[in-house]
């Protein structure tokens, strides 16, 4: 089994600098011990302007079948008709990504401590590979596979399929293909590639496929793998098609891309779950798609029988219900869903005959999933209602058509930078018949007896308007889009500082907007803050204040959604 990496030398940089990136010396072959044989690395050619380093592997087909017994392991179909004949001692297959990483480990992690500036420099890089196995997947296999995976990358690929015996051509090509890769990147990058790649290919693994896999193909494929057009193959593939390690994988990889494109880390992003609630159940969770609010303490909600007050969560989802149905809306979407709470009161009514949550944490869609109990519901029942996961700052095609789109308590968790963004997904591209708002009223916070003064409701807003900027904001979003606004008060109105939930119901107008619904909105140069200087500067001093802060338990069923 045979790989070799070749690189060509300039002036500045002889082509010998390859020994320093994979720490072996070019005068001296090397012998490593595996698992299933003896890895040795030697230099079939090193000089300053052409170097090549070849790994090759020698496989014990005892060793490997030896420990290779038993459920789940040797999961090619060659072992099970011939356990000691088969191709693994030729063709590269997962048995040389092991070899690839244990030998060549620092070389793997972009370690380079002698020359580290040249670790971190692309270089001109030919791969060659005699034998690759590539079986078909998806209808494709043999040199199309190939390339289908590794020119996304950046590789231009020679691949060409070795017949079954060239003495008899009639018995046409066999599934292995002679590969050469041409391109220009870190070495790292492409051992990374090649690390993932390789059983992919194959579509088999030597060893048992255990939960830490995922990690392993995450680390592998940091950068490259979120943006793959054949992420769903190369996933399943990796994994040994073992489903619930593969949708753990999906999922954390679209929650990756979603990060990357919003210009955030996972970490942040995928916050709309409390850790201290008890199995991620509880009222008090944010998140970037999630609803943030406060609960009914004093002054916080309308006395209901026995003097008990009734949350502002519920007051908020009653709001937004009446809303919708004065607008006679039956496909609904949820728009930072969180972890359901406004979905499951939709599908209490029958005349929303569908409901789409979405968010962009994949646990909070999990936790909405396990309240409702999906997988337990009537066929009829289930069929109305799906979560998908996704962000509102880019447009999304699943979002269009649809009579209603809820943001409920969601602006305030998006960065004002972002905000135009977000207006165009929702209002421009999605266009749904009407658009529900809610947002906190930053006037009634001086009613919260256990909220300090100048912080906001939960550490991750951004940002809380009064209410002449809410309808600024609201009126300006409306008047670009097409759209008419009204805007209603969600809980008790105080007569000084207002409600403690502020509502707005945009409606789709008849006449054509200002500006076309495709063009995403400039920044106004004299609001730099997506048009909203007020609450900008509002907003930077109270991210200094409330930094690193815990969210501030309001009295009486606060719904950090």
């Amino acid at each position: 089994m045979l790989l070799t990496i070749t690189t060509t030398g300039t002036a500045g940089r002889p082509a010998t600098d390859l020994g320093f990136l994979l720490h072996k010396h070019p005068g001296r072959a090397q012998s490593f011990a595996t698992s299933y044989g003896d890895a040795h690395v030697f230099y079939p050619q090193a000089g300053e302007d052409l170097c090549t380093a070849a790994l090759l592997l020698e496989v014990d087909p005892v060793a490997l079948v030896r420990r290779g017994r038993g459920k789940g392991r040797g999961g090619s179909p060659d072992f099970a008709l011939a356990q000691y004949v088969n191709d693994r001692p030729y063709a590269a297959s997962s048995l040389l990504a092991v070899a690839l990483r244990t030998v060549f480990a620092s070389a793997l992690k972009g370690r380079c401590d002698a020359r580290p500036e040249l670790a971190a420099a692309p270089l001109p890089l030919r791969i060659a590979i005699p034998a690759l196995p590539a079986r078909a997947g998806g209808g494709r296999g043999g040199p199309e596979l190939v390339r289908a995976l590794f020119e996304p990358l950046g590789w231009r690929v020679e691949a060409e399929p070795l017949p079954l015996d060239p003495s008899f051509p009639e018995w046409g090509d066999s599934r292995y293909v002679r590969a050469d890769l041409t391109g220009t990147l870190r070495l790292a990058d492409a051992l990374q590639q090649l690390y993932v790649l390789l059983p992919v290919l194959d579509d088999a693994k030597h060893y048992w496929v255990a939960p830490d896999e995922v990690d392993k193909l995450l680390r592998a494929g940091e950068g490259w793998l979120a943006g793959h057009p054949e992420q769903p193959l190369i996933t399943r593939r990796y994994l040994a098609r073992r489903w619930s390690l593969t949708r753990d994988a999906m999922e954390r990889l679209e929650l990756a891309r979603l990060a990357e494109a919003d210009d955030r880390e996972a970490d942040d992003v995928d916050n709309a779950v409390d850790d201290e609630a008890p199995d991620g159940t509880g009222e008090d969770t944010a998140g970037t798609g999630g609803a943030a609010g406060a609960g009914g303490g004093r002054n916080g909600g309308e006395e209901a029988a026995g003097d008990r007050p009734v949350p502002l969560a519920v007051q908020r989802r009653d709001a937004i219900l009446r809303a919708l149905r004065d607008r006679g809306a039956a496909r609904v979407l949820d728009l930072g869903c969180g972890q359901g709470q406004l979905v499951a009161a939709l599908l209490k009514d029958p005349r929303f005959t569908e409901v789409v949550g979405l968010d962009v944490s994949a646990r909070a869609l999990a936790v909405a999933a396990r309240r409702l109990h999906l997988d337990r519901l009537p066929e009829r029942q289930a069929a109305r209602v799906r979560f998908v996961q996704g962000a509102l700052t880019y447009t999304d095609a699943r979002l269009a058509g649809y009579d209603a789109a809820v943001l409920s308590e969601v602006v305030e968790h998006v960065d004002p930078p972002r905000l135009p963004a977000l207006e165009h997904a929702v209002l421009g591209a999605a266009r749904p018949g009407c658009v529900v708002v809610t947002t906190p009223n930053v006037e009634y916070n001086v009613r919260w007896e256990s909220l300090p003064a100048g912080h906001v409701r939960h550490a991750d807003h951004r940002f809380e308007w009064d209410r002449s900027e809410f309808r600024a904001w609201a009126s300006r979003a409306a008047d670009r889009y097409g759209y008419t606004v009204e805007f209603r008060p969600v809980g008790p109105d105080d007569p000084e500082v207002g409600p403690p939930t502020q509502l707005a119901l945009f409606t789709l107008d008849d006449t054509p907007p200002d500006t076309p619904p495709d063009t995403p909105p400039d920044t106004p140069p004299d609001a730099p803050a997506g048009g909203l200087p007020a609450a900008e500067a509002r907003t930077a001093g109270t991210r200094t204040r409330t930094a690193g802060t815990r969210t501030t338990e309001l009295p009486e069923g606060g719904d950090h959604r």
